[in-house]
């Protein structure tokens, strides 16, 4: 079998529970491999998700593992046969693998909650001011590499349009909506399409005012993707012009935790909309 020129972080994460439903077994590689039928190193690049796994493959493992949880097993099943190339993929090469990765994320999560300290979310960007945004990236791009980005940021946000979109909640700090990232009419433009996409009935848009004080993730911006079984939900956090993906247990427990809290802070949706139109005026 062929190895895998590229490793995409769903299919790494694949690699990851199959690791992660041997070792709660308490079988060794070579256990596992034995129970196979192959050899070690089989084992070891499926978890590394160097080489793909078939459904039969996935049930195999986990009728080995004893693993009793059905959702679980077919929720595995399902991101080992899914073969259909992702819009993101067109980027490839020409973007780094986080910003794909992210895309993947969000096209995959049955829901979606963000929290933005300095810019409005990604997916709410309008054109212009994503623009403004990427323009501050340090060092900067050139003027292909950010017509990329900006195309790439706003194709992520199709996930909105989708037949059965996924519920989002967007909670952003009173400093989004007040630092200035393009002129006075980018800002508005983007403050006016906040409030339309706080009417859609999939989105919810909180704002968390410079009152409410500090909280855990102040500092830092955080996506929190749920997945078929909460097993495989997933933390993003932007990391200097990067990301990180976070998924163990304990990891993912204590974000739950940190993201209910912030929420907890955060204005009402009404109460948002009504903070966003009063800071619009303002200005």
């Amino acid at each position: 079998m062929a190895s895998r020129t590229t490793i995409t972080a769903r299919q790494r994460r694949l690699g990851t529970e199959l690791r992660r439903m041997r070792e709660h077994a308490g079988l060794t590689i070579q256990e596992a491999a034995d129970r196979l039928g192959t050899n070690r190193s089989h084992v070891t690049n499926m978890e590394l998700a160097r080489f793909g796994v078939s459904e039969e493959r996935v049930r195999t493992l986990a009728a080995n593992y004893v693993c009793p949880d059905k959702a679980y097993v077919d929720a595995l099943v399902a991101m080992a046969t899914e073969r259909k190339r992702g819009w993101w993929e067109e980027y490839r090469g020409t973007l780094g693998a986080a910003g794909l990765d992210l895309a993947e994320l969000e096209y995959f999560a049955t829901s979606l909650r963000v929290v933005e300290l300095m810019h409005i979310p990604g997916l709410l960007q309008t054109e212009d001011y994503a623009r403004s945004v990427l323009s501050t990236a340090v060092p900067g791009w050139s003027p292909t590499e950010l017509r990329r980005r900006l195309s790439h940021r706003m194709k992520r946000r199709d996930i909105l349009d989708l037949d059965d979109p996924p519920p989002c909640t967007f909670i952003i700090h009173e400093t989004a909506l007040r630092v200035r990232f393009g002129d006075q009419r980018v800002i508005r433009a983007q403050l006016d399409s906040l409030l339309e996409s706080s009417d859609r009935p999939n989105v919810s848009v909180r704002v968390v005012p410079i009152g409410a004080g500090g909280f855990h993730v102040a500092g830092i911006s955080v996506t929190y993707a749920t997945g078929p079984v909460p097993q495989l939900d997933t933390v993003q956090l932007d990391v200097a012009q990067d990301a990180a993906f976070l998924d163990g247990e304990s990891q993912l427990l204590n974000y739950r935790a940190v993201m209910d809290r912030t929420e907890e802070l955060a204005l009402s949706e009404k109460e948002s909309r009504d903070f966003i139109r009063e800071t619009v005026q303002q200005m």
